[in-house]
């Protein structure tokens, strides 16, 4: 092949991808669903939101939209927590947890996890997207049926398809179909895996605990929890052993609940032991920041934590109903009603869906509202999800318009307020 020759085949193949890369942007801005980033310089939920970074038209606003719950991002015990672990042992690493990478305070982070959540050990990974990953990844795999709410977190859908497992999706909540499907599963011999979010985001609802942890033990399955935005609970009381004979794996993040970046995995040691073995995004990544640690150390030592879910809890508690989750009654930090939108506005308030079950732009807001928003909507898929609206429409979905054949998803963190 000549140079002149290997040059313009290089070039087409350019073009082929350039042209693919032009029509999939323009796809997704036809859907209305074409998001960037925002600019907001804050140090906690007040500060500058600055839509184009390339422009100087910056506007001060309340931010609703954070999902450090407790506000602990900034507070003073928890950063001095930080600067002690940059001071003691630099600001990176060096390496993975199975090589040099692993520091004392990670250790101490663990041990306080697992006594926080009452089980034998813990895990910590770089995120809480990686902690869903590696848990379905290393117990889904070979044959298992794993059986996962129809509205769990994209973490946990993107699990199960790296995992290739044989997916069950039962109706959201639904407690009897699920104790179908795994009575149907028992005649296989194969394995079974509940996984399920116990707070779920866009609606503000939890989950039935006991009865779900009920299911997975009448049938010897395995229960996955995933309690990432569970900061004022429900708690699985009792730690291990608490599943009521079912072998439990929480989930955590602790950018929600803990204020910076991260997540975990608690539960019994030997299967805390084999993801440490075997769950790829602990294995081959770098262990996370000592600074990041240290933080998480300084919120459980000096009781921040303790202290703002306390609080939390009373002011949720006593805002009456626009605070509790709408399934079950319990108090909920992703249930808030924001009022009218006039008041909003000339509030500042940047809110998102996990603060208000925000809807799609151009449709009515919930709670009898009449303000509207415009969310970065992701509308993730889950994998043998159904399709249709059931009649009488989508459980927590009232505010939806009628005849939709399509339950809407919102999938993004922030959004703005707009006409």
């Amino acid at each position: 092949m000549t140079e002149a020759s290997s040059i313009a085949r290089s070039t087409a193949s350019s073009t082929v991808w350039s042209a693919w890369v032009d029509a999939a942007c323009d796809e997704v801005a036809a859907a209305g669903r074409w998001r960037a980033p925002r600019q907001f310089d804050a140090r906690g939920h007040d500060g500058l939101l600055t839509p184009d970074p390339s422009r100087a038209d910056s506007q001060p606003v309340v931010s609703f939209a954070s999902n450090d719950y407790l506000g602990l991002a900034t507070h003073p015990a928890v950063v001095a927590a930080a600067h002690a672990a940059l001071d003691q042992w630099g600001a990176g690493s060096g390496a993975s947890r199975l090589v040099t990478g692993s520091r004392p305070v990670h250790h101490e982070l663990e041990a306080a996890l697992a006594e926080w959540k009452g089980t034998d050990a813990a895990i910590v990974f770089p995120t809480g997207f990686a902690a869903n990953l590696s848990v379905l990844s290393v117990f889904a795999a070979g044959g298992v049926a794993v059986h996962s709410d129809e509205l769990n977190h994209a973490s946990i859908i993107d699990g199960c398809r790296l995992a290739r497992a044989d997916i069950r999706i039962y109706p959201h909540a639904d407690l009897e179909a699920l104790d179908a499907a795994l009575g149907a599963e028992a005649s296989t011999g194969r394995r079974s895996i509940v996984v399920s979010d116990t707070v779920f985001s866009m609606d503000g609802d939890a989950v039935d605990l006991e009865g779900l942890a009920a299911v997975a033990a009448r049938h010897g399955a395995l229960l996955v929890l995933d309690e990432a935005h569970a900061v004022l609970g429900p708690d699985l009381a009792g730690g291990t052993g608490a599943g009521g004979g079912a072998d439990v794996l929480q989930v955590g993040t602790l950018s929600k609940t803990l204020g910076s970046l991260g997540g975990f995995v608690a539960g019994p040691k030997r299967f805390i032991d084999l993801l440490v073995n075997r769950a790829r995004p602990y294995i081959f990544t770098t262990a996370p920041t000592p600074g990041r640690r240290g933080c998480r150390i300084g919120c459980h030592r000096r009781g921040p934590f303790d202290r703002g879910r306390r609080t939390a809890n009373s002011a949720v508690r006593a805002g009456g109903s626009p605070g509790r989750s709408h399934r079950t009654g319990r108090p909920s930090v992703s249930d808030l009603a924001f009022g009218d939108r006039g008041r909003r506005r000339s509030s500042s308030c940047l809110v998102g869906p996990i603060a208000a079950r925000a809807v799609g732009a151009g449709h009515p807001a919930p709670h009898g509202g009449t303000g509207y928003v415009e969310a970065a909507d992701h509308a993730v898929g889950h994998p043998q999800r159904p399709t249709g609206r059931p009649s009488g429409g989508w459980p927590g979905r009232r505010g939806w318009p009628g005849g939709t054949s399509r339950r809407p998803v919102n999938r993004g963190r922030q959004c703005v307020l707009t006409e």
